[in-house]
């Protein structure tokens, strides 16, 4: 397994995350998406896996500014510029991806 796990660093789901990972012993990237963002490839790949509506953090003042956006690739634009609008944690195992805490999805991934 390759897991990258994209969250912020005051997140309560991205510690409880990679808590699971480490009782696990399972290795994983850490990235924090308020310093270092996600590539548009990661968005891709993430927004193929879950959906771009649930990638979207519901509790983001600018959230609902999105639906205004008369496009999907505008709204992947807006959440390349300005990471804070994502959900976390966002958790990628190859082409597979989680947003949120979803251990009982990460225990089938091998």
């Amino acid at each position: 397994m390759n897991i990258q796990i994209f969250g912020k660093s005051k997140c309560f789901d991205t510690k409880k995350a990679e808590r699971w990972f480490k009782e696990r012993r399972v290795k994983f990237q850490s990235v924090d998406v308020r310093k270092y963002g996600m590539s548009l490839g990661e968005l891709a790949s993430v927004k193929n896996a879950v959906g771009l509506e649930a990638m979207v953090d519901p509790g983001h003042p600018d959230a609902v500014l999105l639906s205004y956006l008369a496009s999907n690739e505008a709204k992947l634009d807006k959440l390349f510029e300005d990471p804070t609008l994502l959900r976390t944690p966002i958790v990628r195992n190859g082409k597979q991806a989680t947003v949120g805490y979803c251990p009982q999805v990460w225990e089938t991934w091998s």
